[in-house]
This record gives structure tokens, sequence and C-alpha cells, in this order.
């Protein structure tokens, strides 16, 4: 056995004898390696040599190591070369000895590893990779550490995630992603209408408060074959609606009408609001691209939406001599219960925003205010 051992002794003393000064450094050796060869060398360098077992240190006599030998010169010596021209600081050259000569049982991959030279040290890392199925790889602070694993390129690994990716996008032609939707509510195309006591009014919503919420079961079908980025979605949602008056002004429902009516008591309000719960039906068509490696980035929705009113209710919050009331009362409000409209989104990769405009009026006609109802935010969740 030390006869086979000798070749590889020789190569390793070939590089050694090429560094102006030998460092050891520390080797971070995983459970799985059990089995190593350490040999100190008079100039104080350590060679070691690791395997996972013994099995694969017996195999060691297998490979032609001393032809391998006479080739490493060269090879450390075209390393050093292209070093001396590059502009990074190290250069990683990689070198096939078993596929340039079939036949001899050579290493399958020598991969060596050159540093530009300093005042002080001159470095360079010889790898015989895959000979023995472990995977050398060194850090910044030129620790190395060792894997067992069977190693893949970089190209094979991106290959192997794209080819699961095209895999499932084929094997989905239909999907149901949980959508989420939060936003604010506007009133637009507001008329001016007159209170039951003949004033002119308007209705001004706090931004801010005036909220809108969102949380639906979307069910996508893939349109016009398997890679086709065309989706037709639907799926329930159900929607919440706030409305909140700026001032003090708070909403009354009295004799058939819904009015915005400024409040006279002397209480001031923190919130008064008008808010809806429904449950919608929205219909869209879904344009979905993707770029090289299957992943998705731009993303196009239009379509429209049907719904139905569930409960309608006011708030009033204010605080009386220290106390704080928060008063609330369900009506219709003399409401539209149903409700149809347009609604949109747009997105990239996991950004994605959405509109929707509700094309019938927010009150029953004649009954409230004559406006509709324009809702827009961020979807959290969406298409995938």
């Amino acid at each position: 056995m030390q006869r086979a051992f000798l070749p590889f002794f020789l190569l390793m003393l070939m590089l050694v004898g090429r560094l102006n000064v030998a460092r050891a450094t520390g080797l971070r050796i995983p459970a799985t390696v059990k089995d190593t060869i350490v040999v100190r060398l008079p100039n104080r360098a350590t060679l070691t040599l690791t395997v996972r077992d013994a099995a694969q240190l017996r195999q060691l006599k297998n490979y032609h190591l001393d032809s391998l030998t006479s080739q490493l010169a060269t090879y450390i010596t075209r390393a050093e070369t292209a070093a001396k021209t590059a502009s990074t600081d190290q250069v990683t050259m990689e070198f096939y000895p078993d596929k340039d000569q079939p036949g001899k049982n050579l290493p399958e991959q020598v991969r060596i590893t050159t540093h530009k030279k300093t005042e002080n040290s001159s470095k360079v890392d010889v790898v015989l990779n895959k000979a023995f199925g472990l995977t050398v790889t060194t850090d910044e602070k030129g620790v190395k550490s060792y894997n067992t694993a069977n190693t893949k390129t970089q190209e094979q690994r991106q290959a192997k995630r794209d080819s699961t990716r095209l895999k499932e996008l084929e094997r989905k032609s239909i999907s149901t992603s949980l959508v989420f939707d939060l936003g604010l509510n506007s009133l637009v195309n507001q008329k001016q209408y007159f209170t039951a006591e003949g004033k002119p009014e308007t209705v001004d919503l706090r931004p801010g408060g005036s909220r809108y919420v969102s949380i639906g079961l979307i069910t996508y079908a893939r349109l016009f074959g398997k890679r086709s980025p065309m989706l037709f979605s639907i799926g329930p949602e159900f929607s919440f609606n706030n409305y909140m008056l700026n001032g003090n002004d708070k909403w009354v429902s009295a004799n058939g009408r819904t009015d915005v009516v400024r409040e006279i008591s002397g209480r001031q309000f923190e919130k008064t609001k008008l808010a809806t719960s429904s449950i919608n039906v929205p219909l869209m068509i879904n344009l979905q691209l993707r770029d090289a490696h299957y992943k998705p980035t731009f993303t196009l929705g239009a379509g429209g939406f049907v719904g139905y009113r569930l409960s309608s209710w006011t708030k009033l919050k204010y605080t009386t001599e220290g106390t704080t009331y928060k008063d609330k009362n369900h009506d219709n409000y003399n409401l539209e219960n149903f409700q149809y409209g347009l609604q949109g989104t747009i997105g990239y990769r996991g950004l994605e925003f959405f509109g929707k405009y509700n094309m019938n009026g927010l009150f029953k006609a004649g009954a409230g205010p004559d406006t509709q109802v324009l809702s827009f935010g961020i979807r959290i969740f969406g298409l995938n």
C-alpha cells in the first residue's frame, strides 16, 4: 500500500516546492469523513488526504497518480501564467486528465486555484476533485471545507430547478390561490344632492380611514395550452368597505333617505363611519409572463365582478366627561343590495396592485348621495 501512495506524495511535494510560504489551514471536516493520512514535512507544511471511509482509501492504488505527476507541473505553470495577467486576485482552472487520456484511470478532474504573489506569500491550491467523491472548497480566510455529496455544476443545478418549475407549470392547468386585498375607498362621480331640509351637501371622506379589505379563494384555469400565459379566474371573495367621514358629520337614515348631517349636540366625534360587508364573485382574464427560468414576472388581469351586500352599519366614537362611547347601529341605510363593476390587477414578481370600480351607485336612486365607489390598493397574496 505504501508503494501506491508514493506517487501521490511526490505530487504533493512538487506543489509544496512551488510555494514561497507554505501555510497549514484549519479544516472543517464533516462527520461523514472518517479516514485521513497526515504527512508533516520538514518545512512545517502539512499534507492531508481525506476520504470518506477505508474503502475509498484502498481505492487509491487504482488511480495512476504517477502519470498525473508528470502533467501537474504543466498544469500549475499554465495556471500561474493566467494569474499574472488576470484582473482578479486569484484564477481557478480545471483540467480533466481522465477525459484527455481515457483508459488510464486518472482522476476525473483537477482544479488549480492560483493566487497572485504578494511580498509575503505565494499560494497554489490543487484539488483532485470527483476522484474520491469529495468536493473541496476554500473560503475567503483560506479555510477548506469538505463535502462528500455528489457535486453538480451551477449550470446543472439551475437546469434541474428550471426542469422542476416547467414540469410543475405543465402539470397544474388548474390552481387555487388565497387572495388578500388591502386598500382604500373613494367616492367618485359625485353629484350634488340636497338634504331633507333642502341644503346642498357633498360627502367628504377621510382618506386614511375609508379602508377596503377583501379575502377570497380564487381558482385559475390555464387557457390555450400547458405553457400558455393566459388564465381565466373565478372565485368567491368577502369584502368589507368603510366610508369614514371628515369633520364632525355623521350618517343618518330617516324618512327613507340617508344623509350626511352635521352634529349639533356638542359631541366631537373621533370616528364616524358607514361600513358594509358583501360577497362578490370576480371573473377575470389574466396574463402571466415568466422569465427564462419559468419564474413569474409580469402579471396583468382585467374583468368584472358581481356581488351582494350582506350587512351594513354605522359607528360613532366619541368621548364625554372622560368616558369613551362607541355607538353602533345596523340598518340597510338605503344602500343598493346588488353591485357590479370592473376590476383589474397589475404586478411584477411579488408586488401586485388592484383596482375596483362599482358601475352602479352606492345608494338607491333618490335615497342617498348619488355617487359610485372606487377601491384600490395592494394585493398581499395572489397569482403565483
